[in-house]
């Protein structure tokens, strides 16, 4: 039994364009596997703490020398990086918020970017160590900036998805949506045509 999991990070839940994009996404996919199961981790809904010095320091200390607080911190990272782990494919719902990704989805990958867990340092420079299962981006924007230097969400998640070793990554876009309904419209019926021509691929 295949599983998916589906991070949604849309700060209108299921009203927000991404979100939208990411539930079909879903939805075709388990009509593709008719037994597969679907994880959702809503980091707008249910967000994860962000990085700070004290959860820094719990990633760093080892096991034996953690305090209960600091175990307890490693414990919520280690529950986050086992769902990635236990996935055989991702999708992410991605709205651009102020030119970048949303504050709460950094806070998530600040958790699942643990040295010598998800990657390690070698002679050779750094190495992924998480298995290149594919991860679908649905990125819903209100303008257009998709192969523009303005598109700063595309090179990052690329570089910080690749470092983990999650290298088969595929975007889908829905640009536009802000500049009226016409457009919204347009877009959203584009990236779900992409939707399927990605799954049908």
């Amino acid at each position: 039994m295949k599983t998916l999991l589906q991070i949604k990070s849309s700060l209108n839940g299921d009203d927000g364009q991404s979100s939208y994009l990411s539930n079909q996404f879903v939805q075709r996919w388990q009509q593709q596997n008719p037994g597969g199961r679907v994880v959702v981790r809503d980091v707008a809904a249910s967000p994860v703490p962000h990085l700070d010095g004290e959860r820094f320091n719990a990633f760093l200390t080892p096991a034996e020398k953690r305090t209960p607080t600091e175990q307890s911190i490693v414990d919520y990272s280690d529950e986050l990086i086992a769902e990635l782990k236990s996935a055989d494919v991702v999708t992410i719902g991605l709205p651009m918020y102020n030119f970048g990704i949303p504050s709460t989805l950094k806070a998530y990958f600040d958790h699942i970017a643990r040295s010598g867990v998800t990657f390690q340092y070698t002679s050779n420079g750094s190495e992924g160590l998480l298995p290149a299962i594919p991860v679908y981006v649905l990125a819903a924007r209100g303008g257009l900036y998709a192969g523009t230097q303005a598109d700063s969400q595309t090179g990052y998640m690329q570089a910080f998805l690749g470092f983990l070793g999650l290298t088969d990554t595929h975007f889908i876009y829905a640009e536009g949506i802000a500049m009226g309904p016409e457009g919204k419209d347009k877009a959203l019926a584009g990236a779900e045509q992409e939707i399927d021509r990605t799954l049908a691929a």
